[in-house]
C-alpha cells in the first residue's frame, strides 16, 4: 500500500444544497505538489467553479464518476452517499457516514463497504495522538448556527406565528452574512424598544460554541446578553431553567453516553417562557442520546426551522440543520481542508501512519458488530 502513489478522487457532493468540498483549489495544488494524483469531478453545486481545479493542474472527471473508477483511487468527499444506492463499496472512502453511533440505518450504511471490500476511513473519526480531531467544521457550525437563531427570534418579532423563517441560501462570504443578520436585526430591534435578545450557548468553550459567540459579537449583540457554559456549568446535570429564561438556545454539544437532558417538552410548556429560537447544531436527530428530545425532525436549508409542540408558552421553533457550515461554503472548505491536509499527507504510509491506522481499526470494530 505505502509504496504505491497515491490517487484521490474528489467526487462531487450529492446531499440537496450541500455547497462545501472536502479538498479546495488550494489545498488540491499542494497534494499536486507533493506527489498526489488528484481526479476532481465537476459538481454542479460546489461553491468551487471547476475552473478552479483545472487551473491547479488537476485532472477533471464527470460528476458520478468514482463509481467506475479504478480500484486504487481513494474516493474523498464530505457527505453521506445517497440512502437509495445500496451497490456494494469497493474503494477506500474518506468521508462522514454518520454510521458509527448506532444512528438509524447505521448497518445499511457501514455493509456496503465489507459487501465490496472497501474501507471507510470516517473524517470525524481522524484524531490525533490526543484524541483531538484532526479537522472540524465546529467554528463554522456554531457561526452560521447563531446566525440562524438570530434570523429566526428576529423574525418572530415582525410576522405572525403563522409564518416560520424562510429558506437560506449559502452567502459568498462572512461579511456578507453578518450584514444580513444585523440588517434583520436592526429590523427587530425596533419591535422590542432596542431590547437584544439573551442567548445561551451551552458549549461554549469549543469549536462550535466559540464560533457561535463569535457571530453573537459580530453583530452586535451586548457581552452581557451572552450566557457562556460548558462542562462545569451542566455538570449538575438537566434540566436547566436558564435555557428557558434565555431568548436563544444554542447546542453546540455532542453526547454519546446518556445524561439528564438538558430541557424537554415539559420545562418549556410554560407560560412565561422567553424561548423563541433553539438551534441544535448537533443536530443528531436520530441519536439515542440527544440531550433536547424536544424535536424528531432534521431540517433542511430551505425549510430552516419546526415549530416545536409545546403546550404553553410563544411559538419555539427548533433548527436541526446537519450541514451548517454550508451557510459559508467557500471560507468552511478552507478552513476545514487546511486543517485535515497534513493528514492527507500521511496517505502514502497509511498502512503504519497512527492517524490512518486508528481510523481503520475503528472500521474494522464497527464491521465486525454487523455480524454480531
Amino acid at each position: 500500500m505505502s509504496s504505491s502513489p497515491v490517487i484521490l478522487h474528489l467526487r462531487a457532493e450529492t446531499k440537496p444544497l450541500e455547497y462545501r468540498a472536502a479538498l479546495t483549489p488550494t489545498t488540491t495544488k499542494q497534494l499536486l505538489d507533493a506527489g498526489f494524483q488528484v481526479f476532481v469531478e465537476e459538481s454542479s453545486q460546489s461553491t468551487f467553479h471547476i475552473d478552479e481545479y483545472k487551473k491547479v493542474g488537476a485532472t477533471i472527471v464527470p460528476e458520478g464518476s468514482w463509481k467506475e473508477a479504478p480500484k486504487d483511487r481513494l474516493i474523498i468527499g464530505l457527505k453521506e452517499l445517497p440512502e437509495n444506492e445500496t451497490f456494494p463499496l469497493v474503494h477506500e472512502h474518506i468521508q462522514f457516514a454518520h454510521c458509527y453511533k448506532d444512528q438509524a440505518g447505521w448497518k445499511d450504511v457501514l455493509g456496503r463497504f465489507p459487501a465490496g471490500k472497501g474501507t471507510l476511513y470516517d473524517l470525524e473519526f481522524l484524531e490525533n495522538d490526543q484524541g483531538r480531531r484532526v479537522a472540524a467544521f465546529g467554528f463554522y457550525a456554531g457561526f452560521a448556527g447563531a446566525a440562524i437563531g438570530v434570523l429566526d427570534w428576529a423574525f418572530k418579532q415582525t410576522h405572525p406565528d403563522s409564518e416560520n423563517l424562510p429558506g437560506l441560501t449559502p452567502y459568498p462570504n462572512e461579511d456578507e452574512l453578518i450584514a444580513e443578520v444585523k440588517k434583520e436585526l436592526a429590523v427587530a430591534l425596533k419591535k422590542t424598544d432596542g431590547k437584544y435578545p439573551t442567548a445561551l450557548v451551552i458549549g461554549a468553550l469549543g469549536r462550535c460554541g466559540s464560533g457561535a459567540l463569535d457571530l453573537f459579537r459580530k453583530v452586535g449583540i451586548p457581552e452581557e446578553n451572552l450566557l457562556k457554559w460548558d462542562l462545569k456549568e451542566t455538570a449538575p446535570g438537566g434540566p436547566f431553567k436558564e435555557i428557558v429564561t434565555s431568548d436563544i438556545f444554542i447546542n453546540c454539544i455532542y453526547l454519546s453516553t446518556p445524561i439528564p437532558p438538558f430541557t424537554t417538552l415539559m420545562e418549556l410548556s410554560v407560560p412565561d417562557r422567553k424561548l423563541r429560537s433553539l438551534v441544535d447544531v448537533s443536530a443528531d436527530t436520530t441519536n439515542p442520546h440527544n440531550p433536547i428530545p424536544v424535536y424528531t425532525i432534521a431540517t433542511v436549508f430551505n425549510d430552516p426551522t419546526v415549530v416545536v409542540d409545546t403546550t404553553a408558552g410563544p411559538k419555539l421553533s427548533v433548527c436541526s440543520i446537519d450541514h451548517l457550515p454550508s451557510l459559508l461554503p467557500r471560507e468552511a472548505s478552507e478552513f476545514y481542508s487546511r486543517d485535515l491536509l497534513p493528514s492527507l499527507l500521511q496517505l502514502p504510509q497509511r498502512d503504519t501512519a497512527p492517524v490512518w491506522t486508528r481510523a481503520k481499526a475503528l472500521f474494522d470494530k464497527h464491521v465486525a458488530r454487523l455480524n454480531e
